[in-house]
C-alpha cells in the first residue's frame, strides 16, 4: 500500500495557507492609519473654545474670560 505523505501538508492546503497569510499581510500594511472616531486628534479646550465662538455659541466677552483662563 503506497502512503499518501510524502513530506507534503495536505497538498493543496499549502498553497491556500500562503494565499491566506499574503492576504493577511497586505492587508496590515494597506489599511490605513487614520480610522474615522478612533485614532483621531484630539482637540485640545482651546480649540474647543474657538469653535464654539465661531459658531455663535457664546459671546465676545465670554470667549475671552474662558481664554484667559485656559491660557
Amino acid at each position: 500500500m503506497m502512503h499518501m505523505y510524502d513530506g507534503y501538508n495536505f497538498g493543496g492546503m499549502h498553497l491556500l495557507w500562503w494565499i491566506v497569510w499574503m492576504v493577511f499581510i497586505i492587508w496590515i500594511f494597506f489599511t490605513p492609519w487614520y480610522i474615522p472616531g478612533n485614532r483621531g486628534r484630539k482637540d485640545s479646550p482651546l480649540d474647543i473654545l474657538k469653535r464654539r465662538f465661531a459658531s455663535g455659541e457664546i459671546t465676545k466677552e465670554q470667549y475671552l474670560e474662558h481664554k484667559k483662563l485656559l491660557e
